[in-house]
């Protein structure tokens, strides 16, 4: 199985090294060289790895913060990297599986890496099928529709009839027009699902259909409303903006 890591440091230097260092273990591939907090969020949210080696102290957002920002199920096995041991306790609470204390040795490194793979489960049938569901979806723009149960009907939605999404407990609700549908499914779950279809998350309990939106206003440069065509007015989380230009290929 090979394991794909991003890694996030300010220093070029020490990005370099560390980089480095993981392409010469033989079951990793570094897929993201992040030079800030938030080039690290958007790599975890586009590449899925396995693996995140965070710097604590980075520009933009730090490495605990990039941790808090996702969901659990979008968060991947982390090893805090820094030159201050005082975070050790802090990086432990936030379910980091390796800290690395600069500059680094490889024989630290390795044994970071050994105990990772003692973590990994042997046999994750289910993680491989849904790896393979994301890639054919990838392929393919996206699902046409969604599957909503309710009762004894089963209806399919047109993903294109979809204006927005909202988090409802553990379940989400879709806008369509004038009528909304609950649908058995998370929100992380529709956002990786709903992205090769033009889909962004724009808050933690919202998805918004980017060629629904009308535009984008601001007061003060900073807390951004999102006005869709349909009259809906979203708000424009801080910590989605950076995927949501990603996504529209400029700055808002």
């Amino acid at each position: 199985m090979t394991l794909r890591a991003i890694v996030a440091d300010d220093e070029p230097h020490a990005l370099r090294l560390l980089a480095e260092s993981l392409d010469r273990e033989p079951d990793v591939e570094v897929v993201a060289r992040c030079r800030d907090g938030r080039e690290a969020l958007e790599a975890i949210r586009a590449y899925a790895p396995e693996l995140a080696f965070l710097d604590i102290r980075m520009p933009e957002l730090d490495g605990f913060e990039v941790v808090d920002a996702l969901e659990p199920r979008e968060r991947p096995r982390v090893v805090f990297v820094t030159a201050y041991d005082e975070h050790a306790l802090r990086a432990f609470q936030a379910h980091a599986v390796g800290y690395l204390l600069k500059p680094f040795d490889e024989d630290g490194l390795r044994a970071t890496m050994e105990h990772i793979r003692a973590l990994l489960p042997r046999d994750d049938e289910e993680a491989r099928t849904r790896a393979a569901v994301a890639r054919l979806l990838a392929e393919r723009g996206g699902p046409r529709r969604l599957v909503v149960r309710s009762g004894s009907r089963t209806r399919l939605v047109p993903v294109s009839s979809i204006d927005w999404i909202e988090a409802h407990g553990n379940y989400a609700r879709l806008h369509c027009g004038g009528a909304t549908h609950l649908v058995a499914r998370p929100l992380a779950d529709l956002a990786r699902t709903l992205a090769p279809a033009g889909f962004a998350r724009i808050h933690r309990s919202t998805i918004v259909n980017l060629s629904r939106v009308k535009e984008f206003r601001s007061e003060d440069r900073r807390d951004y409303t999102v006005i869709l065509e349909s009259g809906a007015t979203l708000r424009l989380s801080r910590t989605y903006r950076p995927e949501v230009e990603a996504r529209l290929g400029d700055r808002i």
